[in-house]
């Protein structure tokens, strides 16, 4: 049986279909003391060079397939692919596919919430604020924080950019209220004589 951890996450991946990288974030647990990137059997790369040649050939391998789960060099994989882009999250063989996949469905359906003309390079780059939000309110550090779309895609939104802004003219208000008290005023004085 192996060790239980919150850090389920080893990877969450944005590539075009030639494996370039949109966006890339390889999850390190902090207690790790060998500085190994993960400790149950993943050989996920830890140089820059190793990891694009590791995404290259995982861009291969899942271009064009039926299925949406894989296990790709020791790693549990679970990808979507887009017209143009793949989005792919990577756990350990040892991790529930359940709880990868809910993780991954979150990130999926959250973008689908706020790119409104759907998932594609265009649109990620357009968007990679947002996008970055999203990845970051589902998952820190590889512990699955949130797993439901709709509130991660709110946490992600920018407030409307067209809201009426309350500003305060402070001489026209002091005038009106001078103009107020000056009415009442007049309205008792001859209420009174």
């Amino acid at each position: 049986m192996s060790q239980l951890s919150l850090y389920s996450v080893h990877a969450v991946l944005l590539l075009d279909s030639q494996g370039n990288r949109i966006y890339t974030k390889y999850y390190n647990p902090p207690h790790d003391e060998n500085n190994t990137i993960f400790t149950n059997d993943s050989n996920l790369p830890k140089t820059l060079k190793k990891q694009i040649e590791f995404e290259k050939s995982l861009v291969k391998k899942t271009h064009k397939q039926d299925s949406e789960i894989l296990i790709f060099e020791n790693n549990l994989v679970i990808y979507k692919e887009y017209l143009d882009l793949t989005i792919y999250l990577i756990g350990s063989l040892d991790e529930n596919e359940i709880i990868l996949q809910q993780a991954f469905a979150a990130i999926r359906d959250s973008l689908d919430l706020i790119l409104e003309s759907g998932i594609d390079k265009k649109n990620i780059q357009e968007h990679y604020d947002m996008v970055l939000l999203i990845i970051d309110e589902t998952i820190d550090n590889g512990i699955i924080l949130e797993t439901d779309s709709a509130t991660i895609a709110s946490r992600a939104t920018k407030p409307p950019a067209n809201e009426p802004q309350l500003t305060l003219d402070l001489d026209k208000g002091l005038m009106s209220a001078w103009g107020f008290a000056k009415n009442k005023l007049q309205e008792r004085l001859q209420q009174g004589l």
